[in-house]
């Protein structure tokens, strides 16, 4: 009879196999729930934790399925029509198509493969593709966050996302390191393999096909009634029907089912959206900089004397401070070891910084975004695009900072797209000062980010800087870098929808899906709201 084992600590140097044995004499195989490693102060060593589940002789591990019960779609019935490639668009299509269903997806971007094409470009050069950028194209934001999994969330759909990334081609590990992470390598091999499943199983994609509007029509009398969400006076009962979406290139796409998965940059869907009346709130959001170490330095911090075991590869961290009185936080975002820093704007006067690592994490540079939380409510009130505008001001006063230096300094051209730095102990001390080496492909020129945040999030993040060198001594030092500015964490405003089928509080038809929509933070979490949206349509 198996037997699940938690908290199994096996040494560095140890062979998991030959621990089971000796605890377990009638040992015959196993299987990897979870594994993580401790490298806690009070663990003395590093070690790693396992959650296992060990098989006696004779036993045969049964292999976990996920396939979901397929539903009979009347050949009438229109396809799904899916407007995005990201993680939640293409999660909802796969699961749509393995329910029986295939969809019609629109991309505003191009394949992978020309996208990749189009930001080396810009990095090299300058020259931006507003359709494909680090947050815009195939793959979606997600596919420059080089395939983080890493999720806050409860959802019974984790283990079937995982299980279809490694059916794509993911490494196998995914399904149980408690920081699964696919690569930005990896992940540009994933992405073709679903697009061609999706194409073999009869979906339509339609690539370099940005939406303009929604096709709309008045709703029947008995669809007045709101479900799920309470109308408010801003948010009237359903009156509008979603019949499909127009493209910029006149084409028109017809379906009762739209699921709106473009992301949390395409600010143009959501203004136009809100010309149309679909009805949306702000979100609260964080944003700041992205913080730069030598890998070897966050290595001795976090494994000590064990810094270069083979074993442990790179080193991780995850920084919190919380303000009880104010209810500001400042933490820790999608951090990369061994990554590169990314210049990721999607604007040509703009300027946005961005993380990434491959697969083997091989950089000699670890960084990761230092954010702080923005209330929209009491920054912002009423002012539904407050966030919107506020990030956007940033961006752009980042972008002048640059032009401004390489102007005052005579430099090439190509510079004029680099990322503003600052060294975190300029930041601190509020001065000017000399830029350090850096992974990032654009190049970096040194600028006052303490001067382009606003007053109060840069004495907030001073104060965060201390608390997490406390947590961390020597995560201040004279080669820690800040790059600026930090600013698509997640989207600032919320295209509201019901709790119970997904759908838009004003309009029938319509499922916003995703980061863009405000409901989620990550591959993962996306993924599964689109796997969700798309059995909600399959049953309905």
């Amino acid at each position: 009879m198996s037997q699940q084992i938690r908290d199994l600590e096996v040494g560095l140097d140890e062979d998991l196999k030959e621990v089971l044995k000796r605890r377990f004499p009638s040992y015959s195989s196993h299987r990897i729930l979870r594994q993580s490693v401790d490298a806690r102060r009070s663990a003395q060593t590093p070690h790693w934790i396992y959650t296992i589940e060990v098989f006696e002789n004779g036993e045969t591990p049964k292999e976990p399925s996920y396939t979901p019960e397929a539903v009979k779609w009347p050949s009438n019935r229109k396809k799904p029509l899916i407007i995005g490639t990201g993680p939640a668009g293409l999660f909802a299509a796969v699961r749509l198509l393995e329910r029986g269903i295939p969809s019609v997806i629109l991309e505003r971007g191009s394949p992978g493969e020309k996208r990749i094409m189009k930001i080396n470009r810009y990095w090299r050069f300058g020259e931006l593709d507003p359709n494909n950028n680090v947050c815009m194209g195939e793959g979606g934001a997600g596919l420059y966050s080089d395939g983080k999994l890493i999720t806050r969330i409860k959802s019974p759909h984790i283990p079937y996302v995982m299980d279809r990334l490694v059916q794509f081609g993911a490494p196998e590990e995914i399904r149980w390191l408690s920081n699964p992470h696919v690569g930005s390598d990896k992940i540009r091999r994933v992405i073709p393999k679903i697009r061609e499943f999706l194409l073999k199983g009869g979906c339509e994609i339609h690539f370099d096909t940005p939406m303009k509007e929604l096709l709309t029509e008045v709703a029947p009398a008995k669809g007045t009634e709101s479900h799920g969400t309470s109308p408010t006076p801003a948010s009237p009962a359903r009156r509008e029907r979603v019949i499909g979406v127009r493209a910029y290139d006149g084409r028109e796409f017809y379906s009762d089912h739209v699921v709106l998965a473009t992301g949390h940059s395409a600010e143009d869907v959501i203004r136009k959206l809100q010309e149309q009346g679909v009805y949306m709130e702000g979100k609260s959001f964080a944003l700041g900089l992205r913080i730069e170490h030598p890998q070897e330095a966050i290595n001795k911090i976090q494994y000590r004397k064990a810094w270069d075991h083979p074993a442990l590869g790179a080193a991780n961290y995850r920084l919190a401070d919380h303000d009880e009185r104010t209810g500001i936080g400042v933490y820790s975002f999608c951090m990369c070891p061994g990554g590169y820093v990314l210049s990721s704007g999607t604007e040509p006067d703009g300027v946005v910084a961005n993380g990434m690592s491959n697969y083997n994490r091989g950089s000699k540079f670890a960084n990761s975004a230092i954010v702080i939380s923005v209330d929209h409510t009491k920054r912002f009130g009423q002012d539904l695009f407050g966030g919107l505008k506020f990030r956007r001001d940033l961006e752009k006063q980042a972008f002048q900072a640059v032009q401004t230096h390489v102007a005052k300094n005579a430099l090439p051209d190509k510079m004029k797209h680099a990322i503003p730095v600052q060294r975190v102990v300029d930041f601190l001390k509020g001065k000017d000062g000399p830029s350090l080496p850096t992974s990032s492909p654009s190049g970096v020129v040194p600028v006052r980010l303490d001067q382009i945040l606003p007053k109060d999030l840069t004495e907030r993040l001073r104060h965060s800087l201390e608390q997490f060198n406390s947590k961390m001594k020597g995560f201040i030092s004279e080669d820690a870098q800040f790059h600026g500015v930090e600013s698509r964490t997640s989207c600032p405003v919320r295209i509201t929808r019901s709790s119970e089928d997904f759908e838009s509080v004003s309009h029938h038809g319509l499922y916003p899906a995703g980061e863009g929509a405000g409901y989620a933070g990550g591959i993962t979490s996306a993924a599964c709201d689109g796997v969700r949206i798309a059995d909600q349509i399959a049953d309905s």
